[in-house]
């Protein structure tokens, strides 16, 4: 059997009888197994697995992810198997029932065969280590980070111990690791995938309408796997509501019209991400691309990334940190700024199909335990790596980390797109990978 990398791969073989979904099964929890190196997968169910695959092989209605194994990210609820968040205290929890998205992933035919790593609490963006089950190593190089706090995930993905894995994001943790990876991660617009199911062990948060800047979404090794995912998993609840992903604005490389910023005094590339990045600039022209250099009018990137500071104190607040974090006076005027921001942006895509920068301004770096403040990446600020992530963050904008060519360590580059308008972001990401 051909080793096959990605779901949409997975899916069509199976489809075609070229695969079955058991062979596909035991052969990856056979390397899950035999995995001493990157740490990635932290727990699997082999019975289960198994057995979903060998039933999946006699169904006759076939899902768009039939017969696929996959896994999901630690703090994700999945029915039968454990939620830590990478915290002893929650060593021994097992939910009875699945977040929505799982309940969605397993309707489309998935199989959801094991959990991913997490940074304790997922408190860290850039690295993925806890006193359960200890470091994730990057499968490029052992010695460093996969990123954080999803790097489970997009290590596995790179290692090939899974096909597909879904994770969450709040500061970068599924664009940091993609990029550090060599994957494909998904920031959708906000709110589109439900984050049912996605809370440490405990009594349920209280309900609120309060923005939250957490996501949920796909990592992957192809970008038609992160539209197949979204695809599945978006919606609200409820089964009077629909929901349907919205087609991408050009499905030809030559009509894309791509904004670009490849740099920034307040977070300035490596060498490597910096000549990455300008080749691939070269490459995208070179085939017709329309290329349009420049922050949007109106966005003070300095500015933005401040204000989602603010916001994510605001988050942490609102979930049992400082409750006198700000004054309400403050907070009205933060989030008139987030909003004012949004509408800038929108208006900027009337003209702009996508915007392209870094993911990040480094590559994956070696492993620091030192205490969070004190440590950097080649004597810069180790939170300069949420620079760049920051602008779809504040914004609720879609947004792909997609790899780029490159002789060394991955690089990624960060497309971002329209509200709703994920498709777009995603087509052009598989287009320029063609």
């Amino acid at each position: 059997m051909n080793r096959l990398r990605t779901a949409t791969e997975a899916a069509a073989a199976i489809r075609a009888g070229q695969a079955s979904s058991r062979e596909l099964t035991e052969d990856l929890l056979a390397r899950i197994a035999a995995d001493t190196t990157v740490n990635a997968i932290i727990e699997t169910r082999p019975e289960y697995a198994l057995a979903a695959a060998t039933a999946a092989d006699k169904a006759a209605a076939r899902g768009p992810l039939h017969g696929v194994p996959m896994t999901v990210k630690d703090a994700i609820e999945v029915a039968g198997l454990h939620t830590t968040w990478g915290n002893p205290a929650f060593a021994d929890y097992v939910p009875t029932s699945s977040a929505p998205l799982v309940e969605r992933l397993t309707r489309a035919g998935a199989i959801i065969v094991g959990k991913s790593n997490v940074h304790t609490m997922l408190g860290d963006f850039g690295q993925t280590q806890n006193e359960l089950y200890g470091r994730t190593n990057n499968p490029h190089d052992p010695t460093r980070t996969p990123g954080g706090s999803s790097g489970g995930g997009a290590a596995a993905l790179a290692a090939g111990l899974t096909y597909l894995e879904y994770g969450s994001d709040l500061v970068g943790s599924i664009r940091l690791p993609a990029a550090y990876c060599g994957v494909y991660g998904l920031k959708p617009t906000a709110g589109v995938v439900p984050l049912n199911g996605f809370q440490p062990p405990g009594p349920p948060a209280p309900a609120t309408e309060f923005p939250n800047p957490s996501s949920l979404g796909p990592l992957a090794n192809s970008a038609a796997d992160l539209r197949t995912a979204l695809e599945v998993t978006g919606g609200p609840t409820g089964k009077a509501m629909s929901w349907h992903l919205e087609p991408p604005r050009h499905r030809k490389l030559a009509d894309y019209r791509v904004g670009v910023v490849l740099d920034h005094p307040d977070a300035p590339v490596i060498d490597e991400v910096g000549k990455a990045l300008s080749d691939q600039l070269d490459t995208l022209a070179s085939q017709g691309v329309k290329i349009v250099e420049g922050w949007p009018e109106a966005v003070d990137p300095t500015a933005q990334a401040e204000a989602f500071g603010f916001q994510i104190g605001l988050f942490f607040a609102m979930y049992g940190e400082d409750a006198d974090f700000a004054p309400l006076a403050q907070v009205i005027q933060e989030e008139q700024r987030r909003m004012a921001t949004r509408a800038a942006w929108q208006r900027y895509f009337e003209d702009i199909d996508v915007f392209l920068c870094p993911t990040s301004f480094t590559t994956a770096f070696p492993h620091d335990d030192r205490p969070f403040e004190e440590r950097t990446i080649d004597g810069r600020p180790y939170d300069a790596q949420v620079f760049w992530i920051s602008h779809a963050s504040l914004t609720g904008l879609p947004a792909v980390s997609m790899p780029i060519p490159t002789s060394g360590l991955p690089v990624g580059a960060q497309v971002i797109s329209a509200f709703h308008e994920d498709d777009t972001a995603i087509t052009f990401a598989e287009l320029a990978a063609d």
